[in-house]
C-alpha cells in the first residue's frame, strides 16, 4: 500500500491584491489597473471565470514577485467585470469559494499562473457549548462595533445572529470590519474555526477600545461647540433685553469705550470717528475677526496722549548749564537751543522746531539731541531711519490689514506719552526707497511746520497734531537727502574735533565715564595729557571720539585686570608707555617730507569722517602726448585733471615750457591709495601745480598744502569742508595752506588753534598759487631734490 498522499491541486490565474483580503462565501468589489492583473482576469473569463486572489505582503510594490505574495488566498469566481471607456481601469466583483494555497508558480508573464492546493478548514475537538459561547461573544461584539461605526446598517448583524456555523460567522465578521490587511490575513490563514473566533474576539476587543476613545473625543468636541453656540445666543438675547429695558451700558466694554472717548475732549471730527467705530463694534457678533480689529484700533487711539504735554523748563541758564555738562563744544547747537527756549518764553504758543545736525560719525549728534531733551524737560523718542525703505514705516498700515500698526512717528508719540517730545530721527540720510514707496516723501508732511498740525497716519485715519514736537534729524551728509526734505530743515553742521578738543573731551567726559563703567576710582587710573595726545595721534584717526573712547576703555580693562590680580594698586599712564596696554601704534604720525620734490604736491580732501591729506604725483615721460590718470578717480576729478593740462598749455610760454609738450611728452598723474575711490573738483589747483612742477623741473615746497577748484581761465574757485581740511593740514605738519579767495569768509569758522598754527594764503588765480608753491629751479640742485623719471627705459629715481 502506498504512503503517498494525492494533493487536490489545479492551475489557476493568480491576481495580487493590495491592501485587500477576501474570505470564502463573501463578495468583494475592487478596481484593477495593473496590466498583469487585467491579463489574469481576461484569462479567467475565457475559461471558467475562476481566479485565485492572494494579498501582497507590501502594498508599495508595483510589480510583485513570488516572494512578495502570501501563500494562503481564496479561489474566487468572477461575478462581474466592467471596463471603463477610454481608461485602463476595470471594476470587478468576485465571490469567494474556497481557501487555497500556492504550491508553486507555473508562469509569471504576462500574468501569474499558480498551482493551487485547496485548504479546507480542519476538524477540531471543541465542545458545542464553547462554540456557541465564542459565536455569541463574537456576534455581540460585532453588534457593538456596528453601532459605534455609525455608517454600517444594523441589518448586517441579522445575517449571522441565527447562524450556527462558526466558520461562516468568523469569515463574515472578519470580512466586514475595518482592520489592517495583515490582521485579516492572519485570520484567513487560521484553519481551525474555534481558534479563528478567539483571534477575532481579541481583535474586535482592541478595535472597540479604540473606537470608544474616538467617540469620547468627538463627544467632547461637539459639547464645546454646542456650549460656545449656546453662549453666543445668550449674549445676543442679553443685548436685546438690555436695549428693551433701556439700561445704561456703562458697565460693559462698549460703554467704557464711549466714556473714555468723551473724557478726552477731542475735536468733533476725531470724536465722531471714534464713536462711529464704537457703534460698529457693538454690532459685531462675539468673537468675530472684525471686532478684534476694531478693538485694537480703539485701544491704540485711546493710548495716544491727545492733550497731554510735559511742562518745559523756562530757566535758560539752567538749560545752558545742562548742555555744557553733557557736551564740550558744539556751540552752534547749544546756541540754537537757547534761542528756541528764549523765544518760547516770550511766545508760549510757538510751534515746535526742526533741526538737522550734519557731521561725521562720532561727533555727538545723537547724544546732543538727548541732552536737548533733558535741558528742555521733554520726553525723548529716538527713531532710527537707517535702512528704512517702506513708506508704511512712516505713515503706518491700514487697520484692515492683519497685523497692522501705526507708523514710527505715531508709535513714538505713543511711547513718549506726551504730545511735545523731542523726537530724534537718526540717520535720515540713509533712507532707502523701492516698490513699496519712498519714506522720505512720507516725512515731508510730518516735518513741515505748516502741515504737521494735521498729520494723518494711515492706521489712525484721523489728524494728529505734531506741531508741538521738537524734531531733530541727524545725518552724515546732506548729499543723499532729497531737496524737498532738506528745504524743511535748519541745517547745523558739526565739524570734526581738533586734537585739543579731543583732549578736553577725554579728560572731562570719556575718562570719567569709562572709569565708572569699569569700577575704577580716579585715584586708581590717571592718564596724562601727553598720553591722551599720543592715543589720539597714534591709535585713532577719526573725526569723532568713538574710537578714542574704545581705546580708553581698553586701558581701563587692562588696569582692572592688573588691580584684580594684585599686580598693582593704581596706574599713572604717561606718554611712551602705551604699548603694553594698546599694542603697537596703528597709525604713523604724519610729518613733513625730508626734501622738496618735483611733481609731488600735498593736497587736502574732505571725507565723511573728516579731513585727509591727499598727495598728487606727476611724472613726465618722452612719448606721444598721452595723459594717464590712475588712483581710482571719479569723473569729476578726471575732468579737473584735463582742465589743469589745458590751462598749463595756455601758460606754456610764461612758465618756460615747450609749447609742443602735449605732443612729445606723456603725462602720468597718480593719486596714492589707489583702493580708495576719489572724486570732486577741489584737487584742481593741486593737480595743476604738480604738472607745472614736473614740466618746469621746479620743486614744490614741502611745507605747503592747497585746495581749490580750477577753471580753464586759471581762476581758483570756492570749495567746501575747509574746517576739516585745515585740521588735516595741521596734523600733517605743514605751516602754509593755500585756499580760494572766495572762501575767506569761511576762515572765521576755523578752530582758533588751527588758525593760530597755520599761515593762510588766499588765491584767486593759479598764477598766484604757482608763485607761492614752486621754488626756483636752481634750488632743486642745492637742496638735492628727488626728481621723477624722464625716460621710458629708466625705472629708478635720479638725484641731481
Amino acid at each position: 500500500m502506498s504512503n503517498l498522499t494525492v494533493k487536490n491541486t489545479r492551475a489557476l490565474p493568480v491576481l495580487a491584491l493590495r491592501g485587500l483580503n477576501i474570505f470564502p462565501g463573501m463578495l468583494l468589489n475592487f478596481d484593477v489597473e495593473r496590466p498583469m492583473s487585467i491579463a489574469a482576469l481576461n484569462a479567467a473569463m475565457n475559461v471558467d471565470q475562476e481566479i485565485f486572489l492572494v494579498t501582497q505582503r507590501d502594498i508599495s510594490v508595483d510589480l510583485p514577485q513570488e516572494k512578495d505574495l502570501y501563500k494562503i488566498g481564496t479561489v474566487c469566481r468572477i461575478r462581474q467585470m466592467v471596463r471603463q471607456p477610454g481608461s485602463k481601469l476595470c471594476k470587478v466583483m468576485v465571490e469567494g469559494l474556497n481557501k487555497g494555497k500556492i504550491d508553486s508558480l507555473l508562469s509569471i508573464s504576462p500574468y501569474f499562473i499558480g498551482e493551487i492546493e485547496l485548504t479546507p478548514d480542519k476538524a477540531e475537538r471543541v465542545d458545542e457549548a464553547k462554540k456557541d459561547a465564542l459565536m455569541r461573544t463574537a456576534v455581540g461584539m460585532f453588534d457593538d462595533y456596528v453601532q459605534l461605526a455609525g455608517n454600517m446598517p444594523p441589518e448586517m448583524v441579522l445575517n449571522i445572529v441565527i447562524c450556527r456555523d462558526p466558520t461562516f460567522v468568523a469569515d463574515y465578521i472578519a470580512h466586514n470590519i475595518r482592520i489592517d490587511y495583515r490582521d485579516k490575513q492572519e485570520l484567513l490563514e487560521e484553519l481551525h474555526p474555534a481558534k479563528r473566533l478567539e483571534k477575532l474576539i481579541k481583535t474586535l476587543g482592541h478595535e472597540l477600545d479604540v473606537m470608544t476613545i474616538e467617540q469620547e473625543l468627538n463627544d467632547a468636541t461637539n459639547e464645546q461647540l454646542n456650549r460656545n453656540q449656546r453662549d453666543y445666543y445668550l449674549r445676543e438675547q442679553m443685548k436685546i433685553i438690555q436695549q428693551e429695558l433701556g439700561e445704561d451700558d456703562s458697565y460693559d466694554d462698549i460703554g467704557e469705550y464711549r466714556r473714555k472717548i468723551r473724557e478726552l475732549k477731542l475735536n468733533n471730527e476725531i470724536e465722531e470717528k471714534l464713536l462711529k467705530e464704537v457703534s460698529h463694534l457693538a454690532k459685531q457678533p462675539f468673537g468675530s475677526t472684525e471686532a478684534t480689529v476694531i478693538r485694537g484700533y480703539l485701544d491704540t487711539c485711546l493710548e495716544l496722549p491727545w492733550n497731554k504735554k510735559t511742562e518745559e523748563i523756562n530757566d535758560i541758564e539752567l538749560a545752558r548749564r545742562m548742555l555744557d555738562e553733557d557736551h564740550f563744544g558744539l556751540e552752534k547747537v547749544k546756541e540754537r537751543v537757547i534761542e528756541f527756549l528764549a523765544v518760547r518764553q516770550l511766545t508760549p504758543e510757538l510751534n515746535g522746531s526742526l533741526l538737522c545736525l550734519v557731521g561725521p560719525p562720532g561727533t555727538g549728534k545723537t547724544s546732543i539731541a538727548m541732552s536737548i531733551a533733558r535741558a528742555t524737560n521733554r520726553k525723548l523718542v529716538r527713531i532710527s531711519l537707517g535702512g528704512v525703505h517702506d513708506e508704511a514705516e512712516i505713515r503706518g498700515h491700514r487697520k484692515t490689514y492683519v497685523g497692522s500698526m501705526p507708523g514710527r512717528i505715531i508709535g513714538g508719540i505713543k511711547q513718549a506719552k506726551s504730545s511735545n517730545p523731542v523726537m530724534v530721527l537718526d540717520e535720515v540720510d540713509k533712507l532707502g526707497s523701492d516698490y513699496r514707496g519712498d519714506p522720505s516723501a512720507a516725512l515731508l508732511e510730518a516735518l513741515d511746520p505748516e502741515q504737521n498740525k494735521t498729520f494723518r497716519d494711515n492706521f489712525l485715519e484721523v489728524p494728529y497734531d505734531l506741531s508741538d514736537v521738537f524734531f531733530i534729524t541727524t545725518a552724515n551728509t546732506t548729499d543723499t537727502i532729497p531737496k524737498a526734505l532738506l528745504d524743511r530743515m535748519e541745517i547745523i553742521e558739526l565739524s570734526s574735533y581738533t586734537d585739543e578738543e579731543k583732549l578736553a573731551i577725554s579728560k572731562n567726559y570719556l575718562l570719567p565715564k569709562q572709569r565708572k563703567k569699569h569700577g575704577l576710582k580716579a585715584s586708581q587710573l590717571k592718564i596724562s595729557d601727553d598720553a591722551i595726545r599720543e592715543i589720539v595721534s597714534l591709535y585713532t584717526r577719526e573725526s569723532g571720539v568713538r574710537g578714542l573712547e574704545r581705546q580708553i576703555g581698553t586701558v581701563c580693562r587692562k588696569t582692572a585686570v592688573a588691580i584684580a590680580n594684585g599686580e598693582r594698586k593704581s596706574l599713572n599712564l604717561r606718554s611712551g608707555a602705551l604699548k603694553p596696554y594698546l599694542g603697537a601704534p596703528k597709525f604713523k604720525p604724519e610729518h613733513l617730507r625730508a626734501k622738496d620734490e618735483v611733481g609731488l604736491v600735498r593736497g587736502l580732501a574732505w571725507t565723511s569722517v573728516g579731513g585727509e591729506v591727499l598727495d598728487v604725483e606727476v611724472c613726465v615721460l618722452d612719448g606721444s602726448g598721452k595723459l594717464e590718470l590712475t588712483g581710482n578717480l571719479g569723473d569729476v576729478m578726471k575732468e579737473s585733471c584735463h582742465a589743469a593740462v589745458s590751462f598749463i598749455r595756455s601758460r606754456a610760454n610764461k612758465l618756460g615750457i615747450d609749447e609742443q609738450f602735449y605732443k612729445t611728452k606723456d603725462i602720468h598723474i597718480h593719486f596714492p591709495e589707489g583702493a580708495v575711490p576719489k572724486d570732486g573738483p577741489s584737487a584742481g589747483v593741486t593737480v595743476c601745480t604738480a604738472i607745472a612742477s614736473a614740466l618746469t623741473e621746479r620743486p614744490v615746497r614741502r611745507d605747503i598744502a592747497m585746495t581749490g577748484e580750477i577753471s580753464l581761465r586759471g581762476r581758483v574757485l570756492a570749495i567746501g569742508g575747509l574746517k576739516e581740511k585745515t585740521m588735516a593740514a595741521l596734523r600733517s605738519g605743514v605751516n602754509t595752506v593755500i585756499v580760494p579767495s572766495d572762501n575767506e569768509a569761511d576762515l572765521d569758522e576755523i578752530d582758533p588753534t588751527v588758525k593760530a598754527a597755520l599761515n593762510f594764503v588766499l588765491a584767486d588765480n593759479v598764477d598766484k598759487v604757482l608763485e607761492v608753491a614752486l621754488l626756483p629751479k636752481d634750488e632743486a640742485v642745492m637742496g638735492e631734490v628727488i626728481m621723477p623719471v624722464k625716460t621710458k627705459n629708466q625705472h629708478s629715481e635720479i638725484r641731481q
